[in-house]
């Protein structure tokens, strides 16, 4: 039962998700590497060799590990933002509860609207690639696995697994990740040796790419990273979460970066010489082992990418439930998606709720006649519009935040305006520019997928104000909420660092 406070003040649960509301999460649960393998496989790094260099090839050509290179920095400057409430904060709200501390409840209910829009969209983009995989799998043995079957295995799946036990999703990541991202190492040390290690100098001298091509490889390649802050939504559930959650922020982009960097290499040289062009393969990876004779390990890879997105999807609705039984407690949802299980200590209505939004969209557009791939990317499309304007919120928090608590460097100024000035890049491609031929505005149906988004976030802000007109009380009062429970987190969870954090 939700406590009432003082008159004029919202009401919210004091406890927050450790008591009452049949129950709360499950506390100081999670070591790092878990909490790492949340915001890695939402990133999903062993998908992008897999699937997306010929796109980003295709722009910036002997150019590609600079764009990653750059996108990786650019991600970094936003996890420095991230990391300035993260430092200081554990909550389960991720994003929304640091942007309404920086901004303001307006801004933050409506970045949070826009993150549960991005987890929720990559979730679904992620479930198709796992039907699509399913069937990669199948067909050399004769068998057609329906794609609406595929659909209900995977979100059922994740749904079964998020809602038994936090440490099962954490470890189950942590083991699918680990071994589809060896795989593809392995893999692309085996290329290299076959190249006698070489050092390309068409690569290293950016022989034949132009800047353009570069900037428009680093759009593809933001898109790539979306979903690293995610273990930011394991607040209650991390052990030591003001170090550990910070640690993995930064490191999720580090690592996946590297891996980037040293595929993109490895794949242009790999191709150098072949029969096929990177610029048109789908499945580089795919293609490389079987021109190699290692068609065996292109299909332990194939089917470490099938899991892998198993795992994003796992993930996406990880963070999607966190952030839904937050908004929840604080009175901005309904009271049932605020309710944590009296035994699996997980927010399993929520966990339910964002299994089911997860299959239904999909299996709609499936019905509707959209193909699998078709739907990927749609979602892959939709999910960057809720990162993006995520991002750009959280860094202009940042330095709102700091200043309110008297901690304001020009440091942290600068990281804010380096963030939001890279952030801009992609933002501009998305939506385009009248003449530009860098940035040209989106033709169809990619113009449509921005004004669903529009309409999405549209939607979100006649919501608030319903909200705000029918309980002045609970939107004016949101940060204190936040600030309140947290406090009272903090007495619970976290443990007492060996340095004072600033």
């Amino acid at each position: 039962m939700k406590s009432q406070g003082a008159p004029g003040e919202a009401s919210v649960d004091p406890n927050n998700g450790f008591s009452g509301h049949g129950g709360g999460l499950k506390q100081n649960c999670l070591s790092y590497a878990e909490v790492l393998a949340q915001s890695v496989s939402v990133i999903a790094p062993s998908t992008v060799p897999a699937a997306i260099f010929g796109l980003i090839f295709a722009s910036a050509g002997n150019g590609m590990w600079l764009s990653f290179l750059f996108g990786m920095v650019g991600m970094v400057l936003v996890s420095l933002n991230i990391n300035q409430f993260a430092r200081r904060s554990a909550s389960p709200g991720s994003l929304y509860s640091y942007i309404v501390k920086g901004l303001g409840p307006t801004a933050g209910v409506l970045g949070g609207w826009a993150l549960l829009f991005g987890y929720i969209m990559t979730g679904m983009s992620t479930l198709c690639g796992f039907a699509i995989f399913a069937n990669v799998l199948l067909e050399p043995l004769g068998i057609h696995l329906p794609i609406l079957l595929s659909f209900a295995i995977g979100a059922t799946g994740a749904c079964l697994v998020a809602y038994r036990d936090i440490q099962l999703s954490a470890k189950t990541m942590l083991v699918i990740e680990g071994v589809v991202l060896s795989a593809i190492l392995i893999l692309g040390i085996l290329i290299w040796s076959d190249k006698g290690f070489a050092i390309d100098t068409a690569q290293l001298t950016l022989s034949g790419v132009t800047p353009s091509g570069v900037l428009t490889g680093v759009v593809l390649v933001v898109f790539g990273f979306s979903g690293f802050e995610s273990s930011t939504s394991l607040g209650h559930e991390a052990k030591e979460p003001l170090r550990t959650i910070p640690r993995s922020v930064t490191q999720s982009v580090l690592l996946s970066g590297l891996v980037f960097i040293f595929m993109s290499y490895v794949v242009v040289l790999g191709f150098q010489g072949s029969a096929e062009s990177l610029r048109n393969t789908e499945a580089p990876l795919d293609v490389l082992a079987r021109d190699s004779g290692r068609g065996f390990l292109s299909t332990l890879i194939n089917i470490g990418i099938f899991l892998s997105f198993f795992a994003c999807t796992l993930a996406c609705v990880n963070s999607t439930a966190r952030i839904v039984f937050s908004m929840a407690r604080h009175g901005l949802m309904m009271d049932v998606l605020g309710e944590a299980h009296e035994k699996n200590r997980t927010p399993y209505t929520a966990v339910l709720l964002a299994a089911l939004v997860t299959f239904l969209l999909p299996a709609g557009l499936y019905v509707a006649g959209a193909s699998p791939f078709d739907s990927q990317g749609y979602f892959g499309t939709l999910c960057s519009f809720g990162f993006l304007l995520t991002y750009i919120l959280i860094s202009l928090a940042a330095p709102s935040y700091l200043r309110s608590i008297g901690k304001l460097t020009r440091g942290a100024v600068v990281w804010s305006v380096l963030a939001i000035g890279f952030m801009a890049l992609p933002m501009l491609s998305t939506i385009g520019i009248p003449g530009s031929e860098m940035f040209p505005p989106q033709g169809f149906p990619e113009n449509l997928l921005f004004l669903l988004f529009i309409l999405y976030m549209g939607i979100g802000l006649a919501w608030m104000m319903l909200q705000r007109a029918r309980r002045p009380d609970l939107l004016a009062n949101l940060r204190h909420a936040i600030d309140d429970i947290e406090l009272k987190l903090a007495k619970v969870t976290v443990s007492v660092p060996k340095r004072p954090i600033e």
